[in-house]
């Protein structure tokens, strides 16, 4: 029988946890405290940067959005940057993107510090995927080290499998296949100069789409291993609805299992982004060992 791999209860389980690591810091006067850098009123940005507010306060952190005009010259939005980054009652931060145009050429990788970078883009941060770590207590990419932790959740083996990962983005697909690597499985990365793609599909264990397609992923896809599928998309389809990259209902029949869109990938990758700042948290105040 097919499973829907939703997240919900990991969930609940990693919100318990965390909770319990937020009384612990706060019995030692420490509260995880995390600044949100959104420039502009992106409508979907709004939405995203209050989620992972509301999460964060809800197991006892603190979480500042610090609103920024969509008009804000570079000079003034580097200033203010590097004082939210630099601030030392701030243990964690994050620009959200997209950027407004005019400041969408920046490189953005090194404007916050390696030790408060919860998303896990900094240099530093992503040598240590290169390096083989496997994300337990680092700051890596929250997407990925969601999906590996939901991988967990549902005992969906890694190692020594065949792990397909669509895309080739920073954010998800480079840093996919390098923890697919790290935790001893075999990565394959497709993109849209990729050759035969559907071939190469029909033998993975593990399908991982992130190219934001909606419904791309059909049963065409699909060989007979009936391979675990993680759909990382976004998407709206013909009706304005909420979709990921992957049909559905085309699939659903012919693999062991598949995350749900709304309801899969995206809680974890809040859930990380979290975790990120706790480790984040006890790190700058010496509270992990």
């Amino acid at each position: 029988m097919t499973k829907i791999l939703a997240s919900k209860e990991l969930i609940q389980l990693q919100k318990s946890k965390f909770k319990e690591e937020c009384a612990n810091l706060s019995q030692k006067g420490i509260t995880p405290t995390m600044k949100v850098i959104l420039v502009g009123e992106n409508p979907a940005s709004v939405i995203y940067t209050r989620n992972k507010k509301k999460f964060i306060e809800s197991i006892g952190g603190a979480c500042e959005i610090i609103k920024l005009p969509a008009d804000i010259s570079e000079k003034t939005f580097l200033r203010e940057v590097d004082q939210i980054a630099n601030n030392p009652e701030v243990h964690g931060c994050f620009i959200q993107l997209p950027l407004p145009k005019g400041l969408s050429h920046l490189d953005l990788s090194k404007l916050i510090p390696p030790e408060k970078d919860v998303d896990g883009f900094h240099p530093d941060n992503l040598d240590l995927l290169l390096r083989g770590d496997t994300g337990d207590h680092s700051l890596l990419p929250c997407t990925p080290k969601g999906i590996i932790k939901l991988c967990n959740h549902f005992g969906i083996e890694i190692q020594g499998k065949k792990v397909l990962v669509i895309g080739r983005s920073m954010i998800v697909g480079k840093p996919m296949a390098l923890l697919v690597l790290n935790h001893n499985g075999t990565p394959t990365i497709s993109h849209s100069r990729s050759e035969d793609i559907e071939s190469i599909a029909k033998e993975a264990d593990i399908i991982i789409s992130a190219v934001g397609r909606a419904k791309f992923l059909d049963k065409s896809w699909i060989g007979d291993k009936k391979p675990w599928i993680i759909d990382v998309g976004m998407n709206q389809d013909e009706n304005k609805n909420l979709c990921g990259d992957v049909d559905t209902e085309s699939i659903k029949d012919l693999v062991k299992g598949y995350t749900p869109v709304p309801g899969g990938v995206g809680p974890m990758t809040i859930c990380s982004l979290v975790e990120n700042l706790i480790t984040a948290t006890k790190r700058q105040t010496k509270e992990l060992q």
